[in-house]
């Protein structure tokens, strides 16, 4: 049994067929962990959202637990009229609502993001770490070890980003697969880049 069970993360489906000038992308900034009490908030007053989770295992006293946890904490996107924006902020979930200048950016960055989860792939969330950087191991066996950072290992990865709250999810490929293409052109909208991190 999960211990959070995933819950709709998207709604509607057809959320990125909507037009932009009905009901443009927010960004909602939640309250610590009220990511899904937010989008629970929206479903019966019919405002779309996209809220990704990702699986999260851990093993504890000899079992595996599963639950699935929000990819952006603190994070849910909708979209949604000036009176349906002022819904969302009467949940009292809220800190904030962020305005997105870039709207086809967002809606091409959360699509491709959607396209990959659909694909089966693991999405990790990615927090870019320099030579130098002061970290902290948060699990395993070296949990609350901290360190500098040297180097990372060499390993490829497909970044996908979300570029209005500078948030970054890795998707690990086998070298095998990726070929070298052209770089990306930013007016697509889209924000993958292959990265050796």
């Amino acid at each position: 049994m999960p211990l959070l069970k995933r819950e709709v993360e998207i709604f509607p489906p057809s959320i990125f067929e909507l037009a932009e000038s009905d009901r443009p992308w927010w960004v909602a900034h939640t309250r610590s962990r009220q990511e899904k009490a937010f989008a629970r908030h929206l479903q019966p007053l019919s405002i779309p959202f996209y809220a990704p989770q990702r699986e999260n295992r851990v093993r504890r006293a000899g079992r595996n637990r599963v639950s699935y946890i929000p990819l952006f904490a603190g994070y849910v996107f909708f979209r949604a009229t000036i009176a349906e924006r002022l819904e969302a902020l009467r949940s009292r979930l809220l800190v904030r609502i962020l305005e997105v200048p870039d709207q086809a950016l967002l809606q091409g960055e959360l699509a491709q993001l959607r396209t990959v989860q659909e694909s089966g792939a693991t999405l990790v969330p990615f927090e870019e770490l320099h030579a130098g950087d002061t970290v902290r191991i948060a699990e395993g066996p070296f949990q609350g070890y901290s360190g500098v950072v040297l180097r990372e290992p060499s390993r490829l990865r497909l970044l996908v980003s979300i570029s209005i709250i500078r948030k970054t999810v890795a998707v690990e490929f086998d070298r095998e697969v990726l070929r070298r293409s052209l770089p990306l052109r930013r007016e697509t909208g889209v924000a993958a880049q292959a990265a050796i991190a």
